[in-house]
């Protein structure tokens, strides 16, 4: 009896799964369709496909603008912009699990997994927050870059502190649930109370690394030993920003001369964040094209620095696609992703290590989760 094709392909490729892409809002915002290809932006089906991208969490970002009363309602918009895609595209599927996502891949189509992006979206409300693992959201990143009641967040000076009790029992009913705790974006004083509180695995699903770079979005070498100790996982970012200082002090150079303008774009989409902050973002990029965007070799720099300190087990890609104005030179958008699958390859990572980096460490707590 012969081996079925779909199988032969997920045994001969490595799963890409993308730990944060932020084409949701794109998707309600703009009403864009990302089942066809598309002239702008860094992710579509096709792309995905031709990028090598089996399977991303498609961010549930909750824009500070939405306070209680809405915040809820945005991710449910949001949820329902993902959920429609997996219901019309014929070669996308929604998955909640390691197991759902092989078998989508094994049919030749793409997984779409959801994670909730800022924590205030469940209004301090438990039940809030199993509506939203119901209906198939799997983490959540505690903040974004505004603090809540309950954490604090690395962005906001005026809420930087840590868990608060609330705070404490939050991430222990994701624990019960199976929903993933995130901490990208959030102070370090919340970091150290998540790790204190959690005894499942926690994932930063977009983080780079401190020691690289001193951005405060980024991880100290100590918090990376920890998620690797509590047995989690870290997506490296690909935000220049991120990955470089020099480039970010630029960076924020063109943020303040262009800030008036970034506010007339904001002034005309109201209620419209997602199409807002593309619309800025392409702006944004094409006033840095000209300036020291470091190339791919930075990122691989991250990478390796993730896994000399925690491990080849703890270790994954959370790219932060349509969610910045720049990527690595030369790459553009998600079909640039065999650059870096080459960039691990010559830098001697075994065909395992490479699968575990681009996918089956992700793969392994979704499997996990009860």
């Amino acid at each position: 009896m012969g081996v079925p094709p779909g199988l032969i392909r997920l045994h001969q490729q490595p799963i890409i799964l993308d730990g944060h892409i932020d084409t949701a809002q794109r998707m309600l915002d703009g009403n864009v369709d990302i089942s066809a290809r598309l002239p702008d932006g860094h992710v579509d089906v096709p792309r995905m496909k031709a990028g090598g991208i089996s399977a991303a969490f498609f961010s549930i970002w909750v824009d500070d603008t939405y306070g209680p009363g809405r915040a809820y309602k945005r991710a449910l918009a949001l949820i329902d912009a993902v959920r429609r895609l997996a219901a019309t595209a014929a070669d996308v599927e929604l998955a909640t699990n390691g197991e759902e996502v092989r078998a989508a891949v094994s049919r030749g189509h793409v997984a779409a997994l959801m994670g909730v992006e800022g924590g205030h979206a469940i209004e301090n409300s438990l039940e809030k927050l199993d509506g939203l693992y119901a209906r198939g959201v799997r983490y959540m990143t505690l903040t974004w870059n505004n603090g809540n009641d309950w954490a604090g967040s690395s962005m906001d000076p005026n809420r930087a502190g840590g868990l608060s009790d609330f705070g404490k029992h939050v991430i222990r009913r994701m624990s019960q649930l199976g929903m993933l705790v995130d901490v990208s974006h959030v102070s370090d004083a919340t970091f150290w109370d998540v790790l204190a509180t959690m005894t499942r695995p926690v994932i930063a699903s977009h983080s780079s690394c401190r020691a690289l770079a001193s951005h405060p979005r980024n991880l100290t070498d100590d918090q990376l030993r920890a998620i690797a100790r509590n047995g989690g996982v870290v997506g490296v970012n690909f935000f220049p920003v991120f990955l470089d200082d020099h480039f970010g002090a630029q960076y924020a150079e063109v943020n303040r001369r262009l800030r008036p303008e970034f506010d007339a774009i904001r002034a005309r989409h109201p209620g419209q964040p997602g199409l807002a902050d593309f619309e800025i973002d392409k702006l944004r990029g094409a006033h840095l094209q000209g300036l020291d965007i470091p190339d791919v070799s930075r990122l691989l720099d991250h990478i390796d620095h993730a896994v000399q300190v925690m491990g080849i087990d703890h270790v994954g890609l959370g790219s932060d696609f349509d969610g910045i104005s720049v990527l690595p030179r030369p790459m553009k958008d998600a079909t640039s992703l065999p650059l870096l699958v080459a960039g691990l390859r010559a830098r001697d990572y075994s065909d395992s290590d490479v699968r575990s980096i681009l996918g089956e460490n992700f793969l392994r707590l979704l499997s996990a989760a009860p």
